[in-house]
């Protein structure tokens, strides 16, 4: 776009002085035009980016939360359950770091591993948008069965309901981000008025620049066009590009540290 755009201004600056246009009154107003024009590209852009960017933020403070909240409740169950229940707080430990590793597949519409599937005892050809919800209805059911059992007090259960319920106000939260984009129309005008404007630039600048004008219009351009890319790589933080968030990694951060939590041989009775 850029070797295109310096093609265009160097064949308009030199049909400028070449062929006579020197003289047309209308055509050296066009920085004029540029001038009232700038300042409301540049605050549409402004808006654009920063709109964008907090999609990208509040994303990362979600995953954030599930970071906090797994631990939370890995510690809560590691001071509530006895060193000798070593299959649930396996199990547990399982369900925990297998909802981060779904809610990163769910959020990437990829499917589960079957690996993934038979540690927590899933169909793996079911659809991937129900796993981060049967995972969090699995784990659920464990922690109501401790409870009934009385290895759970009221009090203690109620604690681990509430680290339990931000799973899934994170993940509903993340697909408000993925599946609400930026309205198309909003996005393909930026595009289109970023368009018009920069290709509209030699035709003011030759007069007054000359081939001076080839570096500076490129120069414009690469700038607003820029902001609009970066605008559009950040606006979906799960898509897997290298400017998104590293969900996979935080995945296999929560389920290494939920695990070793959990693990009985390093549990320490209080």
């Amino acid at each position: 776009m850029i070797i295109g755009m310096i093609i265009y201004t160097a064949v308009l600056v030199w049909i400028e002085n070449r062929l006579e246009f020197i003289g047309n009154s209308h055509l050296k107003n066009f920085n004029q035009m540029h001038t009232l024009l700038g300042f409301a590209i540049s605050m549409l852009l402004e808006f654009r980016t920063n709109t964008a960017y907090e999609r990208w933020w509040e994303a990362r403070k979600l995953w954030g939360n599930l970071v906090n909240g797994s631990r939370n409740l890995s510690l809560k169950l590691n001071v509530y359950l006895s060193s000798s229940e070593t299959v649930l707080r396996k199990k547990i430990s399982i369900h925990i770091g297998a909802f981060a590793h779904a809610l990163h597949l769910h959020l990437r519409k990829e499917n589960i591993s079957l690996e993934l599937a038979e540690k927590i005892k899933i169909d793996p050809s079911q659809k991937n948008e129900h796993i981060p919800f049967q995972i969090v209805n699995q784990l659920l059911g464990n922690l109501n069965a401790l409870y009934r059992n009385g290895l759970l007090t009221n009090e203690q259960f109620l604690s681990l309901n509430t680290e339990t319920i931000v799973f899934m106000d994170v993940c509903g939260a993340c697909e408000r981000i993925k599946n609400t984009p930026i309205p198309f129309s909003y996005s393909v005008f930026i595009k289109k008025i970023v368009f018009f404007y920069t290709m509209s630039l030699p035709f003011g600048f030759a007069f007054s620049l000359g081939y001076v004008a080839i570096p500076v219009t490129v120069f414009i351009f690469y700038v607003l066009a820029s902001l609009e890319i970066i605008a559009e790589e950040i606006e979906d933080p799960f898509s897997g590009d290298e400017n998104d968030l590293p969900t996979l990694r935080l995945a296999e951060n929560i389920d290494r540290q939920c695990t070793e939590i959990l693990n009985p041989v390093n549990h320490n009775s209080v």
